[in-house]
């Protein structure tokens, strides 16, 4: 018996009703009645689900109210309907911490309260609209009413910490570097951490809002800039949504083309990292060579494709550039080059003793914390969470090679490092593999013949980004326009455990802490 059925006899059992629809082989849509939305999740969490993302859309005078569990591979898409006039739910936040933000970016964006919510304090509002003004109902003008000076997000309650020697450090939102503003509120004694509060949206982008009415194509585009870093992976899965709503099937040749896409951005990510986590303990050497790595790969993205993040190569359908022959041989020879390279400088850095002082041990996240939080790809990785979309619940073209998964359960910055460098050489390996089914594929077309889909068809797309799963929910409406677009970006679920893991750290260690994880603000502020 499958897990899935051997859970819904425990639905049976507590007299929760479920109607079953299948979306694809590894998803299915469960609907229930509101009533049983607490419930439920307490039953999840005793059959030991992952709770991995929750959204709502207005369709006419109802809310729809979606949650996506997870558990060896297979997916549940969770939906109850509520009334606009009475939007009211039972909180799943109490059981699943993983769930905390996500009802309260709801609540602030279309009015839904959640009952017993453990902390009803907003969270995507800031200052920028009314109190009474929710931005995702219909009835508000993607325009807004915007004064003509934002006040400043004052009168947030922050934790308080009080004692002898306790003092606050305010840092951000507008930071010394070029980051994007994000603001973290610190409790400490000395230079000890006893607590880590944060509070981000600062920018909201309004993505949701302006996704309503695109074409395909617009929305692909947009998909591409929920994170500039993740340009791949993000377009990736909310064309894979939409083609699942329009039951479009890609060319194979395409599948290969978007994975070793994917595998690129994942190694010019984690070289980026690695040298910025060395960077952060002033070992600047190793930072000097990894950004000079990163930019030689970057350069050839640009050389062979045309962008240097491959922004807009991956479109509805399909890709919208060919790997040539000429391309796969250069790519080849730019792999045993990175090998070469790599296999001179991560001796250099391992065998240095001042950073093996700052990274081991510190910003330690522990297994059970990592799973408490939901926490995803390497962070995840790094902390016992033995998971990636890749693997476990494989999609074209991963289903056609075999999948390294690195792996770690010390939970350091360390740790986080290593896994890195791990998976550069994993996904190495892959774009070879991916090359070799390339050359074994006659040439042919790069782009599906696209279907209209249906008004009120919908898809879920989850791809393994090299921060970890995406998740992307798409509903369309008439006309080829799309309803609803959702991306969950994976630092949504661990920017809260990096609250966690610099505890009873330094302050002095929250930057390289901090990198270890680099979570993306904009992926988290749509």
């Amino acid at each position: 018996m499958s897990w899935k059925k051997e859970f819904l006899s425990h639905l049976d059992e507590a007299g929760i009703f479920i109607k079953s629809t299948e979306i694809s082989p590894a998803i299915e849509l469960w609907q229930l009645d509101d009533k049983h939305w607490h419930r439920f999740a307490e039953l999840a969490a005793e059959n030991k689900c992952r709770w991995a993302a929750g959204w709502a859309e207005q369709v006419e005078d109802q809310f729809y109210v979606h949650t996506c569990f997870e558990k060896s591979g297979d997916y549940i898409l969770l939906r109850t309907t509520i009334n606009v006039s009475k939007p009211e739910l039972p909180s799943q936040a109490s059981v699943y911490a993983a769930a905390n933000r996500s009802e309260r970016h709801m609540h602030d964006m279309f009015g839904i309260d959640f009952l017993n919510h453990p902390d009803p304090r907003c969270w995507t509002r800031h200052k920028a609209w009314g109190k009474h003004d929710y931005p995702l109902r219909h009835n508000f003008s993607v325009h807004g009413s915007p004064a003509d000076i934002t006040p400043p997000d004052t009168g947030y309650h922050f934790v308080q910490s009080h004692g002898v020697g306790v003092y606050e450090i305010p840092v951000g939102p507008v930071h010394a570097g070029i980051i994007e503003p994000g603001h973290f509120r610190f409790q400490a004694v000395g230079e000890l951490i006893l607590n880590l509060e944060e509070r981000l949206g600062y920018v909201h982008k309004g993505t949701e809002k302006i996704a309503e009415g695109r074409t395909p194509e617009g929305l692909a585009k947009l998909a591409g800039r929920v994170s500039g870093d993740t340009s791949v992976a993000h377009a990736w899965a909310a064309c894979m949504a939409m083609e699942q709503a329009a039951e479009v099937e890609i060319p194979k040749r395409a599948a290969l083309i978007r994975g070793i896409f994917a595998e690129r951005e994942r190694i010019a990510n984690h070289l980026g990292d690695i040298g910025a986590i060395c960077n952060d303990v002033a070992f600047t050497f190793a930072f000097m060579q990894m950004m000079r790595l990163k930019e030689l790969w970057c350069r050839t993205n640009y050389e062979l494709f045309g962008h240097r993040a491959l922004m807009d190569k991956i479109i509805p359908g399909g890709v919208a550039v060919e790997v040539t022959e000429a391309a796969s041989k250069f790519m080849l020879t730019d792999i045993e080059q990175l090998r070469v390279e790599l296999s001179n400088l991560i001796p250099a850095i391992d065998l240095n003793s001042s950073l093996e002082d700052r990274l081991y041990t510190a910003g330690y996240l522990s297994p059970e914390t990592a799973a408490h939080f939901g926490t995803l790809g390497f962070v995840g990785r790094s902390s016992g969470q033995d998971f990636d979309v890749r693997r476990d619940a494989p999609y074209a073209p991963y289903d056609v090679v075999k999948v390294k998964v690195a792996f770690e359960d010390q939970g350091d910055i360390a740790s986080r490092f290593w896994v890195r460098y791990k998976e550069v050489n994993a996904s190495l390996k892959l774009i070879e593999q991916f090359i070799e089914h390339l050359e074994a594929l006659p040439e042919g077309d790069l782009v599906a013949t696209w279907q209209t889909p249906k008004a009120g068809s919908y898809g879920l797309g989850v791809v393994e980004g090299w921060r970890g799963e995406i998740i992307s929910y798409v509903r369309f409406d008439k006309n080829n326009t799309i309803a609803r677009f959702y991306p969950r970006d994976p630092s949504q679920l661990n920017w809260e455990a990096l609250e966690k893991a610099v505890l009873n750290n330094i302050v002095p260690d929250f930057p390289v802490c901090n990198k270890s994880f680099n979570c993306s603000y904009s992926g988290s502020d749509l």
